[in-house]
């Protein structure tokens, strides 16, 4: 579908992030607007008309009260025109629980999945963390694409720090790890994290030398920077020159930012998948080329 038939609706905390996608997209763009009233509950006021093809734009942290404003934004934009609906979200939330740990547990990941994949005819997101599936089809009904934005980040940290050692902190960063280490021609290594809590972590490094390195952390979230915290310190305590993390979702709970910069860790890099002061990669250009090739 042409661009002239298509437009960008990104809710109005995403200004910049949607012009830019816009822009990439050589489409036009407009703000979803929003009225909250003194109970809680939102208005949501769209364009009058609506072209053919809208892609949709909201990343989901702090998710709750977002979820119920993409729908009604959703389902209004199919009543006053759209007859395609892309959902371009980049950060995507209730993807951790994918299976039941104990009996009674909710599996948030396929209830949520089901209910996005049934508001739209595909969806977009970067650095999904997936647990036990491999494809985002099996969260998300209606398909969509799970971009990286790894390579990005490889290429920034080769800019920023040459020669870094690059390092996950877990084995479940070895994918993003390896792939950003590919892009910017970088070492790179993954250590072991043992978890005994939401912000209880202990990081055993891999038999590397670390002495007089730069090393970079790399993890596609950092919420609580616990993990951050415990990698920087380990490789400090291990003879490393400096530290720095980047990370693809910069969540950051409270508090956070203070623990990793206490643990030593001098700058952190993010991508635009969630506003932040850190956001230093954008994800527009990557978004686009997926988007221009969906079916």
């Amino acid at each position: 579908m042409s661009p002239q038939s298509t437009l960008l609706l990104a809710f109005p905390e995403h200004t910049g992030e949607g012009e830019r996608l816009a822009t990439a997209l050589g489409c036009p763009f407009a703000a979803v607007r929003i009225h909250h009233f003194p109970d809680g509950e939102s208005l949501i006021r769209l364009p009058p008309e609506l072209p053919e093809r809208v892609v949709l734009y909201r990343t989901l942290h702090h998710p709750n009260a977002k979820l119920t404003e993409l729908l009604l934004a959703a389902r209004g934009a199919r009543e006053v025109g759209a007859r395609e609906l892309l959902l371009v979200i980049p950060y995507l939330c209730y993807m951790r629980q994918d299976k039941a740990f104990h009996p009674g547990e909710v599996v948030s990941q396929r209830i949520v999945g089901r209910f996005l994949g049934e508001l739209c005819d595909g969806l977009f997101t970067v650095d999904t963390h997936l647990h036990r599936i491999d494809h985002l089809e099996e969260a998300i009904p209606s398909g969509g694409v799970n971009l990286s934005a790894a390579p990005l980040l490889g290429r920034l940290v080769a800019e920023r720090r040459p020669g870094a050692l690059l390092l996950g902190p877990d084995a479940e960063s070895a994918q993003w790890v390896a792939s950003a280490a590919g892009a910017g021609g970088l070492d790179h290594a993954v250590a072991r994290k043992v978890r005994s809590g939401d912000r209880s972590v202990s990081i055993h490094l891999p038999e590397r030398e670390f002495r007089d390195r730069r090393v970079v952390l790399l993890d596609d979230v950092a919420s609580s920077g616990m993990t951050l915290a415990r990698a920087a310190e380990a490789v400090l305590a291990a003879g490393a020159r400096s530290v720095d993390a980047a990370v693809t979702h910069a969540l950051f709970a409270p508090g956070a930012e203070e623990v990793i910069r206490s643990a030593g860790i001098d700058e952190v890099w993010s991508t635009d998948t969630i506003p932040h002061p850190t956001n230093s990669v954008q994800m527009a250009a990557p978004l686009a080329e997926a988007i221009r090739a969906w079916r």
